[in-house]
């Protein structure tokens, strides 16, 4: 799937939400891989020469995001820093929050989703994540911003960091992602954005991202306006 990038937003320099000596944020496109797969292709890594910034050292994610999620990327620009961030990532204490539009809504207004997450596997259908019992535990506070026909629109805030987490706990609550067609939202782009991330630094860092192009019409359709 291409990379979502609106106009006036193809510059990877232009896509910075926050810059400083040591950490860079960027807005990341849905479509664009953190790194490239073992078949090769565009990926962030292409865009690190252009965010060194006059740095011998390029900047480096300090965490992943799906391909097909949109929003806050951080990257480190010094060893110490992708350090740091990668604690701070790793101990939990990485603020974030995503938005999503699902199919259909909870039936409550706001809640917790506290369902343990393991990986699953067939040769056929590849590997995905599953609510069982005996993953590793996996916590999500959500709310509803917006109703829509058909639709809501989510704040999620995970409490853990586990591999497709918002993904599988939004179906988990009977309302998957719109365009999440592995766990049952759907055909289409989808509509996930890591819209926020707070970082408890010295001095504290912090950004939000704008909802992408192909997100704004059902945000609007749940009453979001720019």
């Amino acid at each position: 799937m291409a990379p979502d990038s609106g106009p006036g937003r193809t510059d990877p320099a232009e896509r910075l939400l926050h810059r400083d000596e040591a950490v860079l944020i960027l807005d990341k496109p849905a479509g664009l891989p953190v790194h490239a797969g073992p078949r090769g292709g565009a990926s962030i890594e292409d865009w690190l020469p252009a965010l060194a910034f006059g740095k011998r050292r390029l900047p480096q994610p300090a965490h992943r995001l799906d391909q097909d999620t949109a929003g806050c990327l951080v990257l480190g620009r010094t060893k110490p820093a992708l350090a740091a961030l990668g604690a701070l990532f790793a101990e939990g204490r990485a603020a974030k929050t995503y938005w999503a539009v699902v199919r259909g809504g909870p039936a409550a207004d706001s809640g917790t989703v506290d369902a343990p997450l393991l990986k699953r596997s067939t040769a056929r259908e590849g590997w995905w994540m599953a609510v069982d019992p005996a993953g590793q535990p996996a916590r999500t506070r959500w709310r509803v911003l917006g109703r829509g026909p058909g639709l809501a629109w989510l704040e999620l805030r995970p409490r853990t960091g586990r591999t497709h987490q918002i993904r599988v706990h939004c179906a988990h609550l009977g309302c998957p992602i719109l365009g999440d067609a592995r766990y049952g939202g759907g055909e289409g782009r989808m509509h996930l954005l890591a819209r926020a991330i707070a970082l408890p630094l010295d001095p504290p860092v912090s950004a939000t991202a704008p909802p992408p192009p192909h997100m704004r019409e059902a945000l609007a359709t749940c009453g979001w306006r720019p």
